[in-house]
């Protein structure tokens, strides 16, 4: 009996997985529809966040993905897509994957900004073929109550992470362990 709810809490976890997620994520977008998306989430962000505006004119680059989707029961995923922008062009195009398992519920969507500060990690990013987050050297994850603190003229840090347009419920919100990977539009 013990094995039979935990074949039916896997193959709902399953099904909801690829209900939140699958038809909106299989359909990856283009590069135009990426690159409006990226501009128009940027352009929410900075007028939420004088904090993000302020640091996007000292950045280097500013690694967007306007969609993330993350959804989970038990077993849990995320998948989004991305671009890099340096001095308004795009130079790149990225996407972000995490998985996990434990206790989680729910399905959510949202996007994130990462504005790197020095060209040593953006070198990073370009040499390391794919790099987990949450290994990667000295990110500050920006909140409401970060920012208000947060002086743009002495950064520290390496690189920003601001996250923007939370859709949904979903237990835990961080950057520990998302891959993040260059692809080809």
């Amino acid at each position: 009996m013990r094995y039979l709810h935990l074949t039916i809490i896997v193959c709902v976890s399953v099904a909801f997985f690829a209900a939140c997620i699958g038809p909106s994520c299989a359909a990856a977008a283009s590069a135009a529809e990426l690159d409006r998306a990226s501009q128009s989430a940027l352009q929410k962000l900075y007028e939420k966040s004088d904090k993000a505006k302020e640091l996007s004119e000292k950045a280097v680059a500013i690694l967007v993905f306007p969609g993330i989707y993350k959804a989970g029961f038990i077993v849990g995923g995320q998948y989004g897509e991305g671009e890099l922008i340096r001095d308004g062009k795009v130079i790149g195009y990225y996407n972000t994957v995490s998985g996990s398992y434990g206790l989680q519920a729910g399905a959510q969507k949202y996007g994130y900004a990462l504005f790197f500060m020095t060209d040593k990690m953006l070198a990073y990013l370009d040499k390391s073929g794919g790099w987990e987050l949450g290994s990667a050297p000295n990110i500050v994850v920006v909140d409401k109550g970060a920012a208000t603190g947060l002086s743009t003229t002495a950064s520290q840090s390496d690189a920003y992470a601001f996250f923007f347009d939370l859709k949904g419920l979903m237990g835990g919100l961080g950057l520990q362990g998302t891959k993040v990977t260059k692809i080809n539009k």
